[in-house]
């Protein structure tokens, strides 16, 4: 009896064998011996383990292992991130990358990207910089503002806010703005991290500026209003106007700020859209200092701006927490690259991703839904499948109680099981283009408002039946 018939282990091959197998030799020339040497090593024990509990069949082959070799090197050199279709009907998904960022900013952040560029450097002097210039006059043009200053996200632009002017201070806030977000992340958690004392003042669902002018006294670093973008409280409610507030901090001597959250340069109204608040607006009103985002309702990259009175940024721009929270050079050119389109707002809507979802019509969505339909019908087998309204929602905090008209696809499994619904959704994510839409009313909807890629999902239908 030879060794490998007593024994199934004995017949695994040594690690410098398979590697020397021909199957392997491109991988080898494209990835390196080492990470080749180290998936070969993990499929060797992966094939021990299976051949211990009994579960290897006949034994070993080599283009067995070969193959799991290719198949760990795979996955192993995927990239982080994998491109999916939208079709979950929020436009702005914070789970999904939040706004698609447009041509132009792409485009600028592969040339950041890929060369040296003049981020802290001035041309003209031979000397160092100010990176937040690149992008200043944009946002004072655009929002009325003395001066700016840009961090990583909103969060950060608030924590920079309050540990630059109310460190150890009081900061009083309306009890109806202590917002939580996505993570369950909470404005006064983000007052503790910089060491403010939260003074909650008025009530859940009404404050008055008398609540505010209780509150003021000579412990007080600032006053915030926050915008509560992501809820809405209706009925017997009442909250301060943002000029009363401004109005009684400068009769105090202390600086009124507004976090707008997810902010937008622009009147949606003009487009159709409901209205939201600007940072323009909030500086009109007498705000000092407002705080939004980039990559929500101004359809840029991820960041958090600051605008407002220019010896207050200029406080914030000399903490150091500044250069932890900056933004890196590809934010910057992707950001300066969406700021000039809104010198152009009559032709945002063709040139800002986020903003052409939100204005497409109804009408042209559900003539894209009804000319699929026929095509998911034929590749899917007991599915019925439909065309219906449905509503979507801007997501990312942003207008939580307006809907869009919209329509989608509508898939439900026969008999309409809840695994087999689960397990028509995993189908869909599982396309070498991940589809994801939303589960309701016992069937597996695609809201079609941001189908950017009808091609795309028509390839990955005619594979569906394969998987």
């Amino acid at each position: 009896m030879t060794p490998s018939e007593s024994s199934p282990q004995a017949a695994i091959p040594s690690v410098d064998r398979v590697l020397g197998l021909a199957g392997l030799r491109d991988a080898v020339a494209a990835h390196g011996r080492p990470l080749v040497t180290d998936a070969i090593r993990e499929a060797l024990a992966a094939l021990r383990g299976r051949l211990a509990e009994g579960k290897a069949g006949d034994g070993p082959t080599e283009a067995a292992i070969i193959a799991d070799v290719l198949a760990r090197l795979e996955t192993l050199l995927r990239p982080p991130l994998t491109r999916v279709l939208n079709l979950s009907g929020t436009i702005i998904h914070t789970n999904l990358g939040r706004a698609l960022l447009p041509a132009a900013a792409a485009e600028a952040m592969v040339a950041a990207a890929t060369s040296a560029v003049d981020l802290e450097y001035d041309l003209g002097s031979g000397r160092r910089g100010d990176r937040d210039s690149r992008l200043e006059g944009w946002l004072c043009r655009l929002t009325g503002a003395d001066a700016a200053t840009v961090v990583n996200n909103n969060a950060a632009a608030v924590l920079l806010v309050l540990d630059s002017l109310a460190r150890r201070k009081e900061v009083p806030v309306s009890r109806g703005e202590l917002i939580e977000i996505g993570g369950s992340f909470r404005l006064p958690d983000i007052m503790a991290r910089s060491n403010c004392k939260l003074v909650e003042v008025g009530t859940t669902n009404r404050t008055h500026i008398g609540d505010f002018e209780a509150a003021l006294g000579p412990r007080t670093g600032l006053v915030m209003k926050v915008h509560t973008s992501n809820y809405v409280i209706d009925g017997f409610t009442a909250a301060v106007a943002e000029d009363q507030l401004a109005e009684l901090c400068r009769a105090h001597g202390v600086p009124f700020v507004v976090d707008l959250g997810s902010g937008t340069l622009v009147d949606l109204a003009r487009y159709g859209l409901p209205h939201e608040p600007t940072p323009a607006e909030a500086l009109k009103a007498g705000a000092d200092l407002v705080t939004f985002s980039g990559d929500k309702l101004l359809g840029g990259p991820q960041a958090g701006i600051v605008v407002g009175r220019k010896d207050l940024v200029a406080k914030l721009k000399k903490n150091p927490l500044k250069r932890a929270l900056r933004i890196d050079k590809v934010s910057t050119a992707a950001l300066g690259a969406v700021l000039p389109l809104y010198a152009d707002p009559d032709r945002l809507p063709e040139r800002l991703p986020a903003l052409g979802f939100m204005t497409r019509g109804q009408s042209d969505i559900e003539a894209q839904a009804r000319r699929l339909a026929p095509r998911f019908a034929a590749a899917l087998q007991n599915i019925e499948v439909s065309v219906a309204p449905c509503q979507s929602q801007i997501g990312s905090g942003a207008l939580p109680d307006k809907a869009l008209p919209s329509a989608a696809l509508v898939l439900k499994p026969a008999g309409a099981s809840g695994r087999a619904l689960k397990g028509l959704a995993a189908r869909f994510r599982s396309l070498a283009l991940p589809v994801i839409g939303r589960i309701q009313d016992e069937a597996l909807w695609f809201d079609l408002r941001c189908l950017d890629d009808e091609p795309g999902l028509l390839a990955g239908l005619e594979s569906l039946g394969t998987k």
